[in-house]
């Protein structure tokens, strides 16, 4: 999606052209609608899941805190960051990762590592930052990946202009 010189929502799909209706009888096309109609559902339960992390709340990273959850430490693939990792920051066993640029003061990359409602139903959240030619910091891409669906959503902000 961009926003045009008229400021309206300009979108385009990404997406391969749709393919045709799947052949076959009434069955056969129900079962597809319904398989769909799973998949939107469950990218949905992602999707608020992840709302849960996104943005990270202050009142439950002091939480954490007094309760011994976090741990800090380096990024042995960039010595100028450091890398904060919650335990337990919403759900029992689940963990978020917070990267910061310590030159920069800016957050680089979250990394959430959950579940839906069973633990055996994982979710892994990765967002990037990057920072605006003399502008601020933003969500340049996002990746939910539903392990037990095998459902992967990326999400890629680009091509900003100064209008």
């Amino acid at each position: 999606m961009r926003v045009g010189p008229d400021g309206k929502q300009q979108k385009t799909s990404l997406d391969p052209p749709a393919k045709a209706q799947p052949e076959g009888g009434r069955l056969k096309k129900r079962v597809v609608e319904k398989k769909k109609e799973e998949y939107k559902d469950y990218a949905d339960q992602m999707k608020a899941l992840a709302q849960q992390y996104v943005p990270p709340d202050k009142d439950m990273l002091q939480q954490a805190y007094q309760q011994g959850n976090l741990t800090m430490g380096s990024v042995p693939e960039n010595p100028n960051a450091v890398k904060l990792v919650i335990k337990n920051y919403l759900k029992q066993g689940d963990s978020m990762t917070l990267i910061f640029d310590k030159a920069q003061k800016e957050l680089l990359q979250i990394q959430i590592a959950s579940y839906m409602n069973d633990p055996k139903d994982a979710m892994n959240l990765t967002v990037q930052f990057s920072k605006l030619p003399n502008g601020p910091n933003h969500i340049s891409s996002m990746v939910i990946d539903g392990v037990s669906k095998q459902l992967n959503v990326a999400t890629q902000n680009s091509n900003y202009q100064h209008l």
